[in-house]
């Protein structure tokens, strides 16, 4: 069984910055799809970014291009996954929920994630 740990997350003042990471363990995901969401209070979660990892390929939601980064740990036994988060704006208030796929067919979409990580809090104060 695969599980995903959030870390990171915390109060920022706008402007700011934060990193996330997303440890995985119980299988290797060296050949799998990883990505992060985030969900608002009273809005629906949203894809953020993603990375697959043989490929290194990344993909970004228009609303975080230019300020955020994802990246993987180049030690691929480590097994984790990054958001480098700056300029943080208010907006970008949210739970941000690591996610895994071994068969991602479209990284923008929840829906093809199998696993999923708790969640970690990120505020932006004004």
């Amino acid at each position: 069984q695969v599980q995903l740990v959030e870390s990171g997350g915390g109060p920022v003042q706008a402007g700011g910055s934060l990193r996330l990471s997303c440890a995985a363990s119980g299988r290797t995901v060296s050949n799998w799809g990883m990505g992060w969401f985030r969900q608002a209070p009273g809005k629906e979660r949203e894809f953020v970014s993603a990375i697959r990892w043989s490929t290194s390929d990344t993909y970004y939601a228009d609303s975080v291009k230019g300020r955020f980064t994802i990246s993987k740990d180049n030690d691929n036994a480590k097994n984790t996954v990054y958001l480098q988060m700056n300029s943080l704006k208010p907006e970008d208030t949210a739970v941000y929920y690591c996610a895994g796929s071994s068969r991602l067919l479209i990284p923008t979409m929840s829906m093809y994630y199998y696993y999923w990580g708790q969640g970690t809090q990120v505020t932006v104060s004004s």
